[in-house]
């Protein structure tokens, strides 16, 4: 049995650290507060405000995501002093079951995107707190499962979808680590297990998309790999975040297994071509007229999740992934083979994948909202990475590299 310390977080000085952090100390090439404030106006859709509200935490709250120094025991925090609680607050419309935080129009994991979010609000309000716990309830004692026991992204059948990778298990391990809870936060790590079983692809270091009889697509979505990624990045920081006294066997094993987990799929990233400069939208289509066009959305996740395991697992990715999430990050800086920014005056990023069409094979450029969340991830990601001296706030060469290395590969992109 694991058994949880729990150890004190000084709330006065966390209080004087929400309202003195600078969350901009660094540029990345470009307006990153104007892809921020879009990030929080585009979406309309449930996953689409967790992910926001996940981004506005680690951009502007960054010590208390999982990511940060006082992130457990999940301490007292005042909606008022915390941007992503506040616009959490707003956007959550608590309902029953599945839909205890948002109408997830048929999808058991994305109203749990907003389910961090629900937990720090419900330690001033004890309503989200409820609507997690209804949250978690359903998704381990009334949602559909797969053979293997994986959770379904679907509440009518079971169907395992990519995406569910970065909206349920941080949520389980999040919710478990607040309730002390050993067996669901190693339920949150079996979770990965079980989609990583079924996802992984025969054919390439990747998972593929969807398997189910409703939406079922094995292409190797980028999109969907940095959902899965950065989904058990946060499941691994929490892991290793949070103080464990007993079964550190079991600790030292998940955190192995996350890692090489985590890492297949970076490696199955970087060894594929680009467009652009950009990690095309399907890994496993080199047509940049078809679905392998590069985008801001895929590439941004996949950038944010090296810049997160170059602090937690320095070992394992190491600076070839760095000068890899560098050159993605340089290229959104600059423009495209038309000589179009990347980022736009009004904070656009583009191109992107149409967010509700992944088959679409049209570049989305008026504003993705879940892509411009990821590339708020990236960048704070990466300026968290720079500030614990894993990386280095020059990006030119690494830029460089990626553009040659994309011509190379796909004939000269776009």
């Amino acid at each position: 049995m694991v058994v949880f310390k729990r150890s004190i977080v000084d709330l006065t000085a966390l209080s004087s650290q929400l309202m003195t952090f600078q969350p901009y100390p660094i540029s990345p090439g470009f307006d990153i507060q104007k892809v921020a404030t879009l990030a929080q106006s585009l979406p309309s859709h449930s996953w689409e405000y967790g992910a926001a509200s996940q981004a506005l935490l680690e951009l502007y709250n960054p010590r208390l995501s999982v990511f940060g120094s006082s992130s457990f025991p999940v301490p007292t925090v005042q909606k008022k002093d915390v941007k992503a609680l506040a616009y959490a607050a707003d956007k959550i419309t608590l309902g029953n079951g599945v839909n205890s935080l948002s109408d997830g129009d048929g999808a058991v994991g994305d109203p749990a995107s907003l389910g961090v979010s629900a937990i720090l609000l419900g330690k001033t309000d004890p309503k989200y707190a409820e609507a997690a716990r209804q949250t978690a309830d359903f998704m381990i004692n009334s949602a559909p499962r797969y053979s293997n026991g994986a959770i379904s992204q679907r509440v009518s059948e079971p169907e395992l979808w990519a995406d569910f990778m970065y909206m349920a298990p941080p949520f389980l391990a999040y919710y478990a680590a607040d309730m002390a809870n050993a067996t669901l936060l190693q339920e949150s790590v079996n979770q990965c297990g079980y989609y990583r079983q079924v996802l992984k692809s025969d054919t390439m270091s990747a998972w593929e998309h969807i398997i189910g009889p409703q939406s079922q697509d094995k292409g190797i979505w980028s999109t969907g790999n940095g959902w899965a990624a950065a989904g058990m990045v946060r499941v691994l920081a929490t892991i290793m975040r949070y103080p464990i006294a007993d079964d550190t066997a079991w600790i030292s094993g998940a955190v192995q297994d996350l890692t090489g987990w985590i890492m297949e799929i970076l490696d199955g990233a970087t060894a594929s071509s680009l467009d652009g400069g950009l990690v095309r939208n399907y890994l496993d289509d080199d047509d940049a007229s078809g679905h392998g066009f590069g985008e801001i959305s895929g590439s941004s996740l996949l950038a944010s999740v090296v810049y997160r395991m170059a602090v937690l697992q320095p070992q394992a990715c190491g600076q070839k992934y760095v000068i890899w999430a560098d050159g993605i990050r340089g290229v959104l800086g600059g423009k495209d083979a038309n000589g179009n920014p990347h980022i736009t005056d009004d904070g656009v990023a583009t191109p992107a994948v149409n967010p509700l069409a992944w088959k679409d094979t049209t570049p989305f450029t008026t504003g993705s909202p879940e892509g411009q969340a990821l590339v708020v991830l990236m960048y704070s990601a990466w300026r968290d990475c720079i500030l614990a001296s894993g990386c280095n706030s020059n990006s030119q060469g690494s830029r460089r590299m990626h553009r040659e290395r994309s011509k190379a590969r796909s004939g000269g992109g776009h």
